[in-house]
């Protein structure tokens, strides 16, 4: 199926906007069309658009149009354990995760919009110990790719540089003294860039973020390969 996105509706920013002011189920029920036609229906046409410029880079990485249970993250929050306890995220988001992974901890290019910022890029985020351990193994071993990547000067076009919390002190069985070691320190591996959020309602804005994860793609393969999962299944390794 074919898709034709042309942009997100202004709509989309101004229920928001009333969102944050009204987060409250009675207010949503009421507004939850406006939710419909103005968010979930234009991500689902993003979320397909996408879907077809991965297939030609990174086509192991997933881009399901389904509302519930695909790469559009759920508007409702989960409040059982915070002190938090309004019902609705105001922003909304989504996901490309890579075809292995089970949850937002998997490798994946992710796309956030809200009223006053809007972002996207790649990587993983705090994923579990066995995860990093590898990710780590990885740079230790192959440090010349890494090296490469960092200094990719389209990753750095669109990036101020790969990001990610890290631990205070070396992780356990890592050189305190290897050239990467505020990498090796990292618990979480991402780049985001941030836009104009105007940028957003106009056509060209797929464009943008197609160009933006494709210039992350070196570093989200790197990630990808570290873990023994393919990243495309026609090419092989950007970084050989």
């Amino acid at each position: 199926m074919t898709s034709s996105f042309s942009g997100f509706p202004p709509e989309l920013f101004q229920f928001l906007t009333e969102l944050s002011k009204n987060n409250n189920r009675e207010w949503f029920s009421e507004n939850k069309p406006r939710y419909v036609s103005n968010i979930a229906e234009p991500m689902v046409e993003f979320i397909m658009s996408m879907g077809e410029k991965l297939d030609k880079y990174a086509d192991c990485f997933v881009a399901d149009p389904r509302r519930n249970g695909g790469s559009m993250f759920r508007i409702y929050r989960d409040c059982r354990f915070s002190k938090d306890k309004r019902p609705y995220k105001e922003n909304v988001g989504c996901q490309f995760r890579h075809s292995a992974g089970k949850d937002a901890h998997a490798p994946g290019y992710y796309v956030h919009l809200e009223p006053n910022e809007v972002f996207f890029g790649a990587g993983v985020w705090m994923p579990p110990n066995d995860v990093l351990f590898k990710i780590r193994t990885a740079i230790v071993e192959k440090d010349k790719q890494w090296d490469k990547i960092k200094k990719n000067k389209t990753l750095l076009k669109y990036f101020d540089g790969i990001s990610g919390d890290g631990l205070k002190r070396p992780p356990r069985g890592f050189d305190a003294e290897h050239r990467f070691i505020d990498d090796l320190k990292r618990k979480s591996f991402f780049v985001m860039r941030s836009v104009d959020p105007d940028m957003v309602l106009k056509p060209e804005f797929i464009s943008e973020v197609n160009k933006t994860f494709k210039a992350a793609s070196p570093f989200v393969e790197f990630i990808t390969r570290a873990l023994d999962l393919p990243f495309h299944s026609q090419r092989p390794f950007l970084g050989k």
